[in-house]
């Protein structure tokens, strides 16, 4: 059995009140680090830019729209400029020669940058088993949340928002830097300035 610790504090009334935890600084303050502030911004405040190609898209605009509504999450604002999106989402059937164009939409992006795989074709290439379908996205850039469906219904495609949104939450504001991230980027042929 575990021993039971108390923490309670007796005031001068008599009243007694329970320790703070550690890092209360003051009333009303308490005391956290730079890398949970920044990220709990961060993945409050995610820029969506929609890369859709086909019925995941709609499925999309369904999310947006009033009944599902996106902006709950922090992502009513989808952006159709690189540099000013931090979520890519990659919606629909890539072909490979499409596939060289999502790869400069996503190098034209600024890190942080997070990238969420909607739907099986995107996923897998789903029912296109064929000589000009990308296999997946995975093959071109590195891919965080993937959210499986043909299509993915909205509710689907919000759990892998929530999902990027804790993966944002908890990175640390070094991870960029790692030895690790830069090796995953160069066995994408990515060069990290």
């Amino acid at each position: 059995m575990s021993e039971v610790i108390d923490n309670s504090v007796s005031n001068h009334s008599g009243v007694k009140m329970v320790a703070g935890p550690a890092g209360v600084e003051g009333p009303g303050f308490f005391a956290t680090s730079l890398d949970q502030v920044v990220g709990l911004a961060r993945s409050k405040s995610l820029w969506p830019l929609p890369f859709a190609t086909s019925c995941c898209g709609i499925e999309f605009m369904a999310t947006m729209a009033s009944t599902y509504d996106l902006a709950r999450f922090g992502s009513e604002r989808p952006s159709f400029s690189p540099r000013q999106a931090d979520m890519l989402m990659v919606m629909g059937t890539i072909s490979k020669k499409l596939g060289p164009v999502l790869r400069q939409v996503y190098e034209q992006m600024a890190e942080p940058r997070w990238v969420i795989s909607v739907g099986a074709c995107a996923c897998s290439g789903g029912i296109f088993d064929t000589y000009s379908v990308l296999q997946g996205i995975d093959k071109i850039i590195p891919v965080d949340v993937y959210v499986p469906g043909c299509p993915p219904r909205p509710e689907q495609i919000i759990d892998g928002i929530m999902k990027l949104q804790d993966l944002v939450k908890n990175e640390s504001l070094r991870r960029r830097n790692t030895p690790e991230y830069k090796a995953l980027l160069a066995s994408y042929g990515i060069t990290v300035n």
